[in-house]
């Protein structure tokens, strides 16, 4: 009886979760040199695809909210993704493991509040916060013994206190240009912020692909900051 022949399985891609807006633009670079440059209308943000292919045959990426990037890659959908620090701070998934920082997307996540208010936090027993970290804001709060009452936003989040909202915003922070036109200060840091590459746990310890592309971009970022020094 002649053998029977079987078709090599091959392996799914590799899924890679990418945030939309001004990370991208700066993770695209990082990507490119790690010989992973997405299909030409990944750019196109008006395309309705919501998968693309890469110039990696194992790879693929998908385009999403910079929020959902953690969501995804927590829960094994996709592989690896980049995301701030400030997401991986609100959701804390014992699935996520961040062993790159890239060095883009630098801002700093901080307490504002409008100018003419107590700068002086620590005198706080209570106080009304607007933000989309919710679980971040509570928990620092709480943390020097102030309760929070937490107001969920997901943008226009200096309007808040004009519109007596709330008292104070917790919101990241580039220049403080936006928060100055609104008449509002920043009176407290709670984390300097940056993009990660981030990975699922499990998918790491048992795709050699997946350790593969950690340990490039890690070999490529060390070198970057070598050549810095």
């Amino acid at each position: 009886m002649p053998p029977i022949m079987t078709q090599p399985i091959t392996p799914s891609p590799i899924t890679l979760a990418l945030p939309k807006g001004r990370i991208l633009k700066e993770a695209l670079p990082l990507l490119a040199r790690i010989g992973i440059v997405p299909e030409a209308d990944f750019s196109d943000e008006n395309s309705r695809k919501l998968t693309f292919a890469t110039s990696r045959a194992d790879v693929r990426v998908i385009r999403v909210r910079s929020f959902d990037v953690a969501t995804f890659v927590a829960f094994g959908t996709a592989q690896l993704g980049i995301a701030g620090n400030d997401v991986l701070m609100e959701f804390d998934f014992s699935e996520l493991y961040a062993p790159v920082d890239l060095g883009i997307g630098h801002c700093r996540l901080s307490v504002a509040q409008p100018a003419g208010l107590d700068p002086d936090l620590t005198r706080l027993s209570h106080v009304r916060v607007a933000t989309k970290y919710p679980g971040l804001t509570r928990r620092h709060f709480a943390a020097r013994g102030c309760q929070a009452e937490v107001i969920k936003l997901n943008g226009a989040m200096e309007l808040a206190p004009l519109v007596g909202l709330s008292s104070r915003i917790v919101d990241l922070v580039s220049t403080g240009k936006t928060l100055a036109e609104n008449g509002l200060v920043e009176v407290e840091v709670i984390a300097r912020i940056s993009s990660r590459l981030i990975a699922n746990r499990a998918a790491f310890k048992t795709d050699g692909r997946v350790v593969e592309l950690v340990g490039a971009m890690r070999r490529l970022v060390e070198a970057d900051d070598a050549a810095a020094a």
